[in-house]
């Protein structure tokens, strides 16, 4: 009876806050609604994109929240194919967060193709050859997959079940296939998440782009993160709600497994380093690098914000037990990983495009930098995707039931 007091106090106190939150995400959804009729009603001509610099916010906002929503596939395959029971309990928020990101990537797909109206052509019309036809294929079916696994947790909300008494039972005939499910969904999420990396790195035409190790290191880049941003997320709904959502022991082992991965990705990032700009010198390569570090602040981006504090950092936070055990520490790591897949997303997609293909030392001044700044429409764009994803992210936190609440010890 004091814990239902006492909840209900709570509600009572943070009920105004909701309300200003959910309002302030409306408006960012209005802008974005704005901002996108103008693209739709205009053309991509609004925008700075062109066909020398065709990519540039709105797919850094696709790669990021597809990133972002990894740990769904990573935390899921734990849980049902490897059969670690005890990552059960944040299985749910990792397949909700990856629903988010998914969704969220989709409606900057939508404004970047700049012909929305033929986004089914990929599933008529197969162009077997091309790395972006696969990612498309995977997109669809893999986003099937994720409403599959998301299922179960809307029967089993109290919104659906005041209105669908057999929803629970139906969640528990839907549990029962997730295992397959989750097989399928690791296979099209790792095609995925390594055929963005391909998409640059099979380009010869373009050197800064063209190495093997992109598809590897997109995916462990997008686990690292992705485990990273779902126990942030969760830590920082803990602290909303003064209640821990899970035990001590899981938080502990999904930091670990969290900072190994992010430890991995420096690893490979290290070597990638080495290989192509330390123990080989390509000419195109290093001439490339040259104009881009030298004109933009590419260099400054990669150390920094990329390396140091997007990766390095939040690896030492969550593989040190003491800085884990605080929740501050662990919410500091989930945002630090979140702006470095951004940045790493923002640089690998305009470093190939912004050199020119055809740059080489003594015409600069013939072949200048393909400079590219985000126009006010493209802007307006990725904040109502912003407010789409965190307004996702507030109303399934607040009504459907991610965490199973026995699981949960201080």
């Amino acid at each position: 009876m004091t814990t239902m007091i006492g909840t209900l106090r709570r509600q009572a106190q943070t009920a105004p806050i909701f309300s200003a939150w959910i309002i302030f995400l409306l408006s960012l959804l209005v802008v974005g609604l704005i901002s996108a009729a103008r693209v739709l009603w205009v053309g991509l001509d609004v925008t700075n994109l062109s066909n020398t610099v065709p990519w540039g916010l709105w797919i850094t906002v696709d790669l990021s929240a597809i990133a972002l929503g990894a740990g769904a596939f990573s935390l899921s395959t734990i849980v049902y194919i490897f059969r670690v029971k005890s990552f059960a309990p944040i299985a749910r928020i990792a397949v909700f967060v990856g629903f988010v990101g998914y969704t969220s990537a989709m409606l900057a797909l939508v404004m970047d193709i700049g012909r929305p109206d033929r986004f089914w052509h990929p599933m008529v019309f197969w162009n077997v050859h091309s790395v972006l036809w696969e990612i498309t294929m995977c997109v669809v079916f893999y986003s099937m997959v994720l409403v599959f696994e998301l299922a179960p947790a809307v029967l089993e909300s109290r919104i659906v079940v005041q209105r669908f008494p057999r929803g629970p039972k139906l969640a528990h005939f839907l549990h029962r296939f997730t295992p397959v499910v989750s097989v399928v969904g690791l296979g099209l999420s790792l095609l995925h998440q390594s055929s963005l990396g391909a998409t640059y790195g099979v380009l010869v035409a373009r050197p800064l782009w063209f190495k093997p190790s992109l598809p590897v290191l997109f995916i462990l880049s997008a686990v690292a993160a992705g485990a990273t941003v779902t126990l942030g997320l969760t830590v920082f709904y803990e602290n909303l709600v003064r209640e821990r959502q899970i035990n001590t022991r899981l938080r502990n082992l999904l930091a670990a497994f969290a900072g190994l991965m992010m430890l991995a990705y420096l690893y490979l990032k290290l070597w990638d380093f080495l290989a192509t700009s330390y123990y080989s010198h390509l000419p195109a390569r290093a001439n490339d690098s040259t104009l881009l570090e030298s004109t933009t602040p590419y260099g400054v981006t990669f150390w920094w914000i990329e390396i140091i504090l997007g990766a390095l950092v939040p690896a030492i936070i969550l593989l040190t037990p003491r800085l884990r055990r605080q929740d501050i520490w662990l919410v500091l790591a989930a945002l630090l990983a979140m702006a470095g897949i951004i940045v790493n997303r923002w640089n690998v997609t305009l470093s190939g495009l912004v050199v020119p293909m055809d740059w080489s030392p003594g015409a600069a001044e013939l072949f200048a930098v393909q400079k590219y700044t985000p126009t006010a429409p493209e802007w307006g764009v990725a904040l109502g995707v912003l407010g789409y994803a965190l307004l996702m992210l507030t109303l399934g936190l607040r009504y459907l039931p991610l965490f199973p609440k026995d699981d949960a010890h201080h």
